[in-house]
């Protein structure tokens, strides 16, 4: 369990510049709600007809704070585009004050509202991974961080925050370590070497953020490790509306246009490994093109004997 101290928290800070101080729900009743919704549910669907949608119905609990979440947002910016518009033009009249005072007011309730909403959505994620081992991910756009989480960025806004090397959230602000595997490689000796091989890198580079497409199998077993580690993630999807089957390849130019310090590849899974393993066409490609780039490139590999 995730222990804090609201007293100094955002959220908590946040609470006390409004009007109505006191009113918020506290971070530790968010987090607690967002963990009972999640229980509940699966408690509720275990064991029957329902368990075959379980991942649906999961993920669509986590999205729907997610949702909430990004739809205060917009409309907490809004009001800040109001108080800029008020601020630039004001004329020291009494209904100006007010209305900007309005508007101030609007905005505050907005951001502390949009963090609510992200607190119940990280707490939910965090239950159902603990209890079903599946990550959960945003299908699109990025997310902040809470206390809980690490950022969660799309690569392409992580690509022009280093291409125009601007300061702000999007920007992945360290180093990028790149990894692509297998989809198959999802057992407990691919999660050793896997965790070995991004513990290792964090050690190299202690801020680091991972970058990887979010794939089935070994990709998610990094997720996992960069959320129990608080590390930042990039995820450069796999569009395959757009770009049909060459889709994961198109994801692998994402990566390498991060400038990752390293690309660490799984080709194949290494449990159980025979000759006739085919291995994974987007990492052997993923291997080449960081060769091709001038970029340091690692295998990850079975232990030796």
């Amino acid at each position: 369990m995730t222990h804090f101290n609201t007293s100094s928290s955002a959220l908590a800070d946040l609470s006390a510049s409004l009007e109505n101080a006191g009113s918020l729900p506290t971070e530790d009743a968010l987090v607690q709600l967002g963990r009972a919704l999640m229980t509940e549910l699966i408690d509720v669907i275990a064991d029957t007809a329902l368990e075959d949608f379980q991942t649906i119905l999961g993920e669509a609990l986590i999205g729907a704070f997610h949702s909430a979440a990004g739809r205060i947002e917009r409309d907490a910016d809004r009001a800040r585009d109001t108080m800029r518009s008020l601020d630039r033009d004001f004329d020291g009249s009494e209904a100006a004050d007010v209305e900007l005072q309005e508007a101030t007011a609007k905005a505050r309730a907005g951001d502390a509202a949009t963090q609510a909403c992200e607190l119940i959505r990280d707490a939910a994620s965090e239950t159902w991974t603990v209890a079903t081992g599946e990550v959960w991910t945003a299908w699109r756009g990025s997310r902040r961080g809470t206390h809980l989480t690490a950022a969660q960025l799309e690569a392409k806004q992580a690509i022009r925050a280093i291409r125009n090397r601007k300061s702000g959230e999007a920007d992945p602000a360290g180093p990028v370590i790149a990894f692509r595997g297998a989809p198959t490689a999802d057992t407990s000796e691919d999660a050793g070497r896997i965790f070995d091989a991004l513990n290792w890198a964090k050690q190299e580079w202690p801020d680091m953020a991972l970058a990887t497409t979010g794939a089935k199998g070994s990709e998610k077993l990094a997720i996992k490790w960069a959320q129990q580690k608080g590390v930042k993630l990039i995820l450069a999807r796999a569009d395959f509306d757009t770009h049909g089957k060459a889709a994961p390849f198109r994801a692998n130019d994402e990566l390498i246009a991060l400038e990752p310090e390293v690309c660490l590849t799984l080709v194949h899974s290494v449990a159980g490994m025979r000759e006739d393993q085919r291995p994974f066409g987007p990492a052997l490609n993923l291997r080449q093109k960081a060769m091709e780039s001038g970029l340091r490139h690692v295998s990850i590999k079975a232990r030796a004997a």
